[in-house]
């Protein structure tokens, strides 16, 4: 019925999430509200680096992808439990060094990355930059700072993904491609500079994976062009990011792979390719993005009119839409959405859930079986914890809603819900 461990339903019949009922929270914090559960957040955490140790003999990390969601205290839980972190951006950067994320274990990553960032991760002592075109390398080898870089790779892998979200394949705007010869034409241009240290290749073959073969697949062929780079080049790189992508339940009955099963898959095909292409082991990084904060969050929005359109549909709407969750409108993304208050039973009644913003495609599903609903109830969208908050906007000048973390049955806001003063705090 639920797509994470942390949600159940009380004796009331109403949501809990991390033990505490969703209406108490709608209640304190106001709506929309997104709520994130800590304890399932370091479970997903420790899914990877568990996995890293018991199937790679501790030889890799995991980095968060801050784009999924990024603030400070979700740096702060990545960094206690022993991850490293993927930023984008000069934004995503402050927030993590701001948290006092070690520098040293962020990886800088972009197709097009400003001079004024890449000044900014030299100086803050960022560990490594993650190249995407030939005219990154000029860049930062015109700066005459030393740096250690990776190579963004399109491995030509078919991930059977939304094609908005599939970032593997030779038309991509990321990374170098294989097939035509730019990727070893990069490493090259890498090798021949006096301050770039070719360390390593990345690639990210897409979002909401459900299938462990595109991840093997992309070991293969990534582990084969480092071998193609140690013959004609002389240069053994040390690490291999396999990027993110694993899927998530949205709904149910979604089957999202295991953390373990996947890692335990490609853990063996890379020892058995390093053995037969004479490679030496390499430190091994994945990048979860999505399934670390995604299954642990719920958005909590309340009711306001319902309208019936005789033969037609009949649509709810709700307080917050795509300023919250943009999603749908661009994915088509589906989720599982409930009545907070009748939780524990059968989902009867089918309804198009519509935002409040001027927009006739701000919905956030449509002919959704849901409990029954009427004005004032509270409605629970779950899995909401990536890609949510992350892509908010202030279309119709609506404030941003607050994002409040449970532990040990307590919430606690992390960050703070706009005002409407905030929306006007920029303007000359």
């Amino acid at each position: 019925m639920f797509t994470s461990d942390c949600l159940n339903v009380n004796e009331k019949g109403h949501l809990t999430i991390g033990g505490v009922d969703t209406l108490d929270l709608a209640a304190r914090h106001g709506t929309p509200v997104m709520v994130m559960d800590e304890a399932q957040i370091r479970a997903n955490c420790r899914a990877y680096t568990s996995s890293i140790a018991q199937y790679y003999g501790g030889h890799g990390m995991a980095l968060y992808a801050s784009k999924a969601f990024s603030c400070k205290e979700i740096c702060r839980i990545a960094k206690e439990e022993g991850m490293g972190l993927d930023v984008v951006s000069a934004g995503e950067l402050y927030t993590a060094l701001q948290a006092d994320f070690p520098p040293q274990h962020i990886y800088f990553h972009g197709n097009n990355k400003s001079l004024a960032e890449l000044e900014m991760a030299l100086d803050a002592g960022v560990g490594y930059i993650v190249i995407d075109n030939m005219q990154e390398i000029e860049l930062l080898e015109g700066m005459g700072k030393p740096a250690q870089v990776l190579l963004r790779i399109k491995p030509g892998v078919e991930a059977h993904t939304h094609e908005f979200i599939r970032t593997g394949q030779i038309d991509s705007k990321f990374g170098f491609a294989l097939e035509t010869g730019e990727a070893i034409a990069a490493a090259r241009a890498v090798v021949q500079t006096q301050h770039l240290s070719l360390v390593g290749i990345h690639c990210h073959i897409g979002s909401q994976i459900f299938d462990v073969a595109p991840f093997e697949l992309a070991a293969q062929v990534l582990l084969g062009f480092m071998a193609k780079v140690k013959a004609e080049l002389g240069v053994e790189m040390s690490q291999l990011n396999l990027g993110g992508g694993i899927g998530i339940k949205y709904l149910p009955d979604d089957a999202a792979p295991s953390y373990t099963v996947y890692f335990e898959h490609v853990a063996q095909v890379i020892e058995q390719q390093c053995a037969a292409l004479g490679l030496t082991k390499p430190f091994l990084l994945l990048e979860p993005g999505r399934s670390i904060p995604g299954p642990a969050g719920i958005t909590l929005y309340t009711v306001g009119n319902v309208k019936e359109i005789s033969d037609v549909r009949t649509y709810v709407a709700v307080d917050g839409g795509m300023g919250d969750n943009p999603r749908y409108m661009m994915y088509g993304a589906k989720y599982t959405i409930l009545n907070a208050a009748k939780a524990g039973e059968p989902a009867t009644e089918t309804y198009t859930i519509a935002g409040r913003y001027c927009e006739s495609g701000d919905l956030l599903a449509e002919h959704a079986l849901v409990q029954p609903l009427q004005p004032g109830d509270v409605l629970a969208v779950l899995s909401t914890g990536a890609y949510n908050y992350a892509m908010a906007s202030n279309y119709n000048r609506v404030p941003k809603p607050p994002v409040v973390m449970m532990r040990d049955g307590e919430s606690r806001v992390i960050v703070r819900g706009e005002t409407i003063e905030d929306m006007a705090r920029l303007d000359v």
